[in-house]
C-alpha cells in the first residue's frame, strides 16, 4: 500500500499515480460516493448503455480501481476485464467476480482486436500520455468497437462552472479529509479536473488517435462528460 499523504503532481509519473491510489484504495468507492452525491452509480450505469454490450461480447475496463465499474459492465452479460496498474485497488477488487488484470494503459498486454469494446472512467486523466493511451486502447479494439470515455470535465453553463471550480479547490479537499484514507490525493484530483480539456478538445485528441465517430454527452450538467467513438473498420492494428 501506498504512504499515507502520498500525492501525484500534474506531470503524472506512473510511479507516483500507482502509490497515490494505493494509499486511496481502502476507501476509494466511499469516498467517490460521498465526493459525487451519489451519482457515481448513475454514471457507472449510462457508461455501460452507451457501449451497447451484446452478450457474450468482450469489454476491457481500463484504469478499473477496485473494479465496480467493471462490475457494472458485466450486468450487460458482457465478458469484463478490469484492467489497472495500481495493485492497491485490483486487491481491494477481488472477490467481485471479474478478471483483473494488472497492467498500465500506455502498454496493454492483450493481442491486437481482442476486444469488441473498452471503456475508461476517470481514468484517462491520470494516464502520463492520453494520446498514447488513446491509440493503445484502438490498437486492442476490434474493427467496428466502441470506445466509451466517462470522465470530468466543464460545466456548461458559466455561473455553475464558477462555482464548481470553487468546490473543487476548496470543498472538495476539506470533503475527503473527513473520509479517505489519503486525502492528499483529493487536491491532486481537483487540480487535475481543472487543468483537463474541454469537450471539444478531448473529442479532437479521441478522433487524432484512432477512433472515428465521436461524439459526445454531458451529465450532470458537463460535471462530466461521456464521449462515444468507433474503431474504423478495415483497422484492426497499428
Amino acid at each position: 500500500m501506498g504512504v499515507r499523504g502520498q500525492r501525484a503532481s500534474l506531470d503524472k509519473q506512473p510511479a507516483d499515480v500507482a502509490a497515490m491510489f494505493d494509499g486511496v484504495a481502502r476507501r476509494y468507492d466511499l469516498t467517490n460516493t460521498v465526493l459525487a452525491g451519489g451519482q457515481d452509480r448513475r454514471w457507472r450505469r449510462i457508461t455501460r448503455e452507451a457501449l451497447e454490450l451484446g452478450t457474450g461480447q468482450r469489454v476491457l475496463d481500463v484504469a478499473a480501481g477496485t473494479a465496480v465499474s467493471t462490475v457494472e459492465l458485466a450486468r450487460s452479460g458482457a465478458v469484463a476485464v478490469a484492467c489497472d496498474f495500481s495493485i492497491g485497488m485490483l486487491r481491494e477488487g477481488r472477490g467481485r467476480g471479474v478478471p483483473l488484470v494488472a497492467a498500465d494503459a500506455l502498454r496493454l498486454p492483450f493481442a491486437d482486436a481482442s476486444f469488441d469494446a473498452v471503456a475508461i472512467s476517470f481514468g484517462l486523466r491520470n494516464v502520463a500520455d492520453p494520446d498514447a493511451a488513446l491509440a493503445e486502447m484502438a490498437r486492442i479494439t476490434r474493427p467496428g468497437g466502441a470506445l466509451v470515455v466517462c470522465e470530468f470535465s466543464r460545466p456548461t453553463w458559466a455561473p455553475f462552472r464558477i462555482v464548481y471550480v470553487e468546490y473543487l479547490m476548496r470543498a472538495l479537499p476539506t470533503i475527503a479529509r473527513a473520509v479517505s484514507s489519503n486525502p492528499d490525493a483529493y487536491v491532486y484530483l481537483a487540480e487535475s479536473i481543472r487543468a483537463w480539456p474541454d469537450q471539444a478538445a478531448l473529442a479532437r485528441r479521441i478522433g487524432a488517435r484512432g477512433w472515428t465517430d465521436v461524439r459526445w454527452r454531458n451529465l450532470s450538467g458537463g460535471i462530466v462528460t461521456l464521449h462515444r467513438a468507433r474503431r474504423p473498420a478495415g483497422h484492426a492494428g497499428e
